[in-house]
């Protein structure tokens, strides 16, 4: 099956001002889904504002012949034909709630995971509160996040129960299938010359041994560095060999790369520093095809998968890495590499941490730092297993043949978007298949969300009384067509147009004689609502008026 996807450039597009992982990973699912349609359309769908030029730009930048089809925001019954809206991120408040005028059962919503702390725990509580269904997905990266997500689920419903009582029915939970990233392998292949050739530019001699971070040059955002730091020393010391360290990525402040590098020179004198810009795609890509194996001692709480070490295995780099969220489950230990067992403080340890950031004394940085300097990898493990890859050649080249296998047979974006299509399936399958009494039920859902009502029924007992479709109108006195042009084309009347023939189906319809909005709609050819407010406005010019029940 072939879903919609809710587009704006933020979450697909990679020339922002600020390149985060979510539109790495955004574009390069985009890039999976446009070589899947195989010519068949793509499918874009915003709420929030007309994108469909820079979404048909972003597609046909990755394939100038792919065609692309947009769905109006007013319009959401067509999304019934699609049968699914995709939307890269865990937040349905909108989505849900618009589903709403079209109809609970008419398509499937299905979101995915990237961080889950922040706003993420703000929305995902409110699902119980959603009009979302079994037919809905939040596609969770890793097994990390699906505990984070149920969690947090959990947490609602006994606080649902404590405030409604513990008969209160609880509604039925979206589905929460376990579908990591996917890196396109091929963009990864290289020749010894290459690998020549990248280390040449970054002055390393044969002799070097070169460890490879890539990611966000950030203390608190993606892995503290002191432990390796600390453990790359220990192993240059340990073995006599030449170590570099390569980090490639962005810094956010030029006194975060001062610190950068203040804590080499202070923690790992021994160990030559690289640092590789990983806004120039050249030079970033070089620092890939020079490692010798990746490293990454992630501890940071706002990840939940991690797309590097992927990335290195797709390389065909050995991997060293925290055995942390979805790391884990990506790396398996002693065959692509090595998982460094971590420590963390236990569960009911970080209420004060929790407190703090409620109230405002620990804003979002600075709570993720508070927690990421409080989590470990083992240090003895971790040096042992860098001693290793350090010193053994022939172990680096069978684990890295090893991972790069394994990218290629699970995580290549052709096996994983079949797999985010084979779900679409499912939950299409779910959706077509309910009891007459699920379609009872759910056929009962309001058509729109409790804050955003039909004002004039919001406010019914305002006017004295209503203009309804069966109420009786006439033009008013001396009313002519060009009276109501002159009054419509003024500036009081500017914010809301009406197309002239309908005005004209109008006073046609009045012409001598007493009707109403339905009558007159079903003439003209417009629906009952719309044309109940065109005639209450054309009360309001004064060029129709009611008409009075005779007096009993």
């Amino acid at each position: 099956m072939d879903a919609a996807i809710l587009f704006e450039a933020d979450a697909y597009r990679l020339d922002g001002p600020k390149l985060m992982g979510r539109q790495s990973a955004g574009n390069s699912f985009l890039r999976a889904m446009v070589k899947a349609h195989e010519g068949r359309p793509v499918w874009g769908f915003s709420p929030y504002s007309d994108s469909s030029a820079i979404f048909q730009k972003t597609v046909q930048e990755i394939d100038p012949a792919a065609q692309t089809r947009w769905i109006p925001r007013s319009q959401l019954p067509l999304m019934a034909e699609r049968g699914v809206l995709f939307r890269p991120d865990c937040e349905f408040d909108l989505m849900a709630k618009l589903r709403l005028r079209a109809g609970p059962t008419r398509y499937s919503l299905c979101g995915m995971t990237h961080t889950l702390i922040g706003k993420p725990l703000l929305v995902i509580p409110d699902y119980a509160a959603l009009p979302l269904a079994p037919w809905d997905a939040l596609i969770c990266t890793s097994r990390a996040a699906v505990s984070v997500v149920t969690d947090s689920l959990d947490a609602q419903d006994d606080y649902l129960a404590w405030r409604f009582g513990p008969d209160v029915r609880r509604p039925d939970r979206v589905q929460l299938p376990i579908i990591p990233l996917g890196v396109h392998v091929d963009d990864f292949q290289s020749t010894p010359a290459d690998r020549a050739a990248a280390r040449t530019r970054l002055a390393i001699e044969e002799d070097e041994v070169v460890a490879l971070f890539a990611g966000r040059l950030s203390v608190h955002a993606k892995a503290h560095p002191f432990q390796m730091f600390a453990a790359l020393q220990e192993v240059c010391v340990r073995t006599g060999r030449r170590v570099t360290l390569v980090q490639a990525g962005k810094f956010p402040t030029l006194s975060t790369e001062d610190l950068y590098r203040k804590a080499m020179a202070d923690f790992c004198p021994d160990v030559r520093a690289v640092f590789v810009d990983g806004a120039d795609a050249d030079n970033y890509r070089g620092a890939w095809l020079a490692a010798d194996f990746f490293i990454s001692l992630s501890d940071n709480i706002q990840e939940t998968f991690g797309i590097t070490p992927l990335e290195a295995m797709a390389n065909g780099l050995p991997v060293i890495v925290s055995d942390w969220d979805g790391y884990r489950d990506t790396v398996r230990d002693g065959v692509d590499g090595f998982l460094v067992p971590s420590r963390a403080p236990a569960p009911g340890m970080g209420d004060q941490i929790g407190r703090a950031h409620e109230v405002g004394d620990l804003n979002y940085d600075y709570m993720l730092f508070r927690t990421c300097v409080s989590v470990s990898v083992d240090a003895p493990i971790l040096v042992e297993r860098l001693t290793q890859l350090v010193t053994d050649e022939a172990l680096r080249r069978r684990l890295g043949a090893a991972g790069r296998a394994r990218a290629r047979e699970s995580y290549d974006w052709t096996k994983i978007y079949a797999r985010y299509q084979a779900l679409w399936d499912e939950l299409t399958a779910i959706r077509l298949g309910l009891t007459d009494d699920q379609t009872a039920y759910w056929n009962r859902a309001p058509r729109h969300a409790p804050a955003h009502p039909d004002p004039y029924s919001a406010f019914a007992q305002f006017p004295t009384e209503w203009v309804a479709p069966d109420s009786p109108v006439t033009l008013a006195p001396g009313a002519l067509i060009e009276r109501y042009v002159a009054i419509a084309t003024h500036q009081l009347f500017q914010h809301w147009k009406v197309d002239i023939k309908i005005i004209e189906g109008v006073f046609a319809g009045l012409d001598g004689k007493t009707s109403t909005a339905r009558d007159l709609a079903g003439q003209i050819g417009l629906g009952v609502e719309l044309m109940t407010e065109v005639i209450a406005r054309m009360m309001k010019m004064q060029v129709v008026r009611a008409v009075a029940p005779p007096l009993g």
